[in-house]
């Protein structure tokens, strides 16, 4: 396999730059016709979602809440420093694994310092996989200090101003941990999950605290030694036995957005409702919970895109070509996707 195989030429004018009103106005690429390989995808709203499920589906949701992760810092020398907080990894110690940019001149035991110039982090050793560090936040409440000093950690093609930060939230968020939100969520409202409901559709809930490797491109030439970072995961065993209870019946399970994807998955390969999770869901991929699956459109050579052809195959291509034509909008604060699943290996 080569990177070639998940690249394409996104424009740049078709980069969503804010959040559509109200969040249920997005638009929608349906492709869920099995029956016919040539079929043409439809083309609706995420408020139409509600005319693809059925009773007895279940839906699940990431409800992972996104912290105020990105800081601000400078050195004792002056050079500033953009901190993005990833993870927490030991509470006691207020160690963090945090992305620190630019990285190269940092040294191990150096102190970074806030726009008041209290002290905020002391600088650790680099992580294993070299593109991160280990650093000690200085101050036990790190809420508090993201709270005072922190913005929400918008990936860096948004340039535009975020006024509203709850727009970056998905309405069933709670447990902030994230450094980035589960996207496809952000397409929800109220009344539309009611609506969903009223079909009688289950909506259940898992935990993927979204990490570095939603903003980390593919760099080696093949894409399947692409190194991927491990992400904690939950899946509540309430969710796990409405998934397996659905599947029984003939009903779906319908994961919104990559995150909860892989949360089910993983829970599903490994054998375990919670823990770490380094599952790369690449071509030829066994899946074993998930039928159908909402998701933003996404960034060229990303393992996301990697998931997308592991789930539809290189269909994925196809679709996204007549969304750039159509100009729907891309990423983060884009329009979405209803997938079907078309891997021939499934369960």
């Amino acid at each position: 396999m080569h990177l070639s195989d998940i690249d394409y030429d996104l424009p740049q004018h078709l980069i969503a730059q804010h959040p559509i009103e109200p969040r249920d106005a997005a638009r929608l690429l349906v492709d869920v016709d099995l029956r016919d390989p040539n079929s043409e995808p439809v083309h609706l709203h995420v408020s139409d979602f509600v005319e693809f499920v059925r009773p007895g589906d279940v839906v699940v949701v990431n409800h992972t809440r996104v912290m105020p992760a990105r800081v601000i810092l400078h050195r004792a020398s002056g050079g500033v420093v953009e901190a993005l907080l990833l993870e927490e990894k030991d509470v006691k110690t207020a160690v963090w694994e945090t992305l620190l940019r630019p990285g190269g001149k940092l040294k191990v035991g150096e102190i970074l310092y806030s726009a008041d110039d209290a002290e905020f982090l002391q600088v650790g050793e680099r992580t294993e996989a070299g593109d991160t560090f280990l650093v000690r936040l200085i101050g036990s409440d790190a809420q508090g200090l993201l709270a005072k000093y922190g913005s929400m950690p918008l990936p860096p093609y948004i340039t535009e101003v975020l006024t509203d930060a709850e727009r970056y939230q998905t309405v069933f968020a709670h447990d902030q941990k994230s450094s980035a939100a589960p996207t496809a969520g952000l397409h929800f409202t109220p009344e539309l999950l009611q609506r969903i409901r009223d079909v009688g559709v289950s909506i259940c809930e898992v935990e993927l605290v979204v990490g570095l490797d939603t903003f980390k491109p593919i760099s080696v030439d093949n894409p399947l030694e692409h190194l991927i970072h491990t992400e904690s995961y939950r899946v509540p065993q309430s969710t796990m036995d409405a998934c397996n209870e659905a599947r029984l019946r003939g009903a779906r399970v319908i994961a919104i957005g990559t995150t909860a994807t892989r949360a089910l998955e993983s829970a599903a390969k490994f054998g375990q409702l919670e823990g770490r999770t380094n599952l790369f869901i690449t071509p030829g991929f066994e899946w074993k919970v998930v039928d159908m699956m909402m998701t933003n459109f996404h960034m060229p050579r990303t393992t996301l895109l990697l998931m997308i052809q592991s789930f539809v195959g290189t269909r994925w291509r196809r679709l996204y070509e007549e969304a750039i034509a159509r100009e729907y909008r891309m990423l983060s604060f884009g329009d979405a996707m209803l997938l079907a699943l078309r891997n021939e290996e499934k369960r």
